[in-house]
């Protein structure tokens, strides 16, 4: 965590973006106490991967078969 008093804040604004833009904790401080913190709006993520699940589930051939006393088919002619 970094932290930086309010008038060198002033003057690296820019530079104290890009850096908490990047995932740094940045503190400003006023009168020697915090006074906000910095973080970026949208953090990046890792791009997601597919077949994560490849393995691990298996899909009936049936799945989407409704049975007729669900479907409410059931003595029905």
């Amino acid at each position: 965590m970094k932290t930086v008093n309010i008038h060198e804040a002033r003057r690296r604004l820019s530079r104290l973006l890009d850096e908490a833009a990047r995932g740094e904790e940045i503190v400003i401080v006023k009168a020697g106490r915090p006074y906000v913190r910095l973080t970026p709006c949208f953090p990046e993520r890792a791009p997601r991967t597919l077949g994560g699940w490849e393995g691990r589930v298996r899909i009936s051939e049936d799945f989407d078969r409704t049975p007729d006393e669900v479907a409410g088919l059931q003595g029905r002619s």
